[in-house]
């Protein structure tokens, strides 16, 4: 069909308006996602976020789940028995699963069935992050933190796929039924999408530890900034003989362990 003068400029000219407000929208984005919430008065910052598990302190209970039960009300994290379709963002694993990496010829077998708690690694070379198509995970640079957008996140499940540590979730169904009490302060999620540990990003901003550390009544977890060289988590690292989930991916897991 032929096209007049007066109808091209027309028409090009809301395509370069479009385009203009899709660069600034990409923009808004991005920064949105580099900028995080430790900006406000009073906020705990880092230059990276890590976690130490010192589980000869975990392990004195086996049947403590303080961490977990903190983290899941807080967060809406449903309680759904199929392990099909279960949703978790902080849970435990025998150690001969969680850590294989530091299997020995001559393995200890009871601590090998003993189980230690796992939760999101917030990797510094995140894989989950590189298989996003919406950018729904990313990374962020002001401190590490791996983060999750379900808003923009369309189900596709490629980070479960890539995430080598089963950390995230994926709702099947509406995870609200499951949900016994449901926490007013934190958004509950729908279905269709996926979900992890975030390292309580909202409590940070707050100046709050996460829920897992202030929780655990033998101080197993211990939280603080890696970059920091007088940090706690730093002493911790430096003093003992330290493990990390599946050390030999690269993907730099921010979370270690003393066993």
């Amino acid at each position: 069909m032929p096209i007049d003068r007066k109808t091209f400029l027309r028409v090009a000219g809301c395509s370069v308006a479009g385009a203009l407000a899709g660069g600034k929208l990409v923009q808004v984005v991005s920064a949105a996602q580099d900028a995080a919430p430790s900006s406000a008065p009073g906020a705990l910052t880092a230059s990276r976020w890590g976690m130490v598990i010192d589980t000869r302190k975990c392990l004195k209970d086996e049947g403590c789940v303080a961490c977990i039960e903190a983290c899941h009300q807080a967060h809406n994290v449903p309680s759904i028995p199929d392990p099909r379709r279960e949703v978790k963002w902080i849970w435990k694993e025998k150690v001969a699963h969680a850590l294989p990496s530091q299997e020995s010829e001559y393995p200890n077998p009871e601590l090998a069935e003993r189980e230690v708690l796992v939760f999101c690694n917030h990797c510094d070379e995140p894989p989950c992050v590189r298989v996003c198509p919406t950018q729904a995970t990313w990374k962020r640079d002001s401190d590490g933190i791996v983060m999750m957008d379900w808003h923009r996140c369309i189900g596709c499940r490629y980070c479960v796929a890539a995430c080598p540590y089963g950390s995230r979730s994926f709702n099947w169904s509406d995870p609200r039924p499951d949900i016994a009490r449901i926490t007013a302060d934190y958004p509950t999620r729908s279905k269709g999408v996926v979900e992890k540990c975030t390292f309580c990003n909202e409590r940070l901003a707050q100046g709050q530890l996460p829920h897992c550390v202030e929780s655990c009544p033998e101080g197993a977890l211990v939280f603080g900034d890696l970059a920091d060289p007088n940090s706690e988590v730093r002493r911790l690292l430096a003093e003992n003989l330290i493990f990390r989930r599946k050390p030999e991916l690269g993907t730099k897991p921010e979370v270690f362990y003393i066993l």
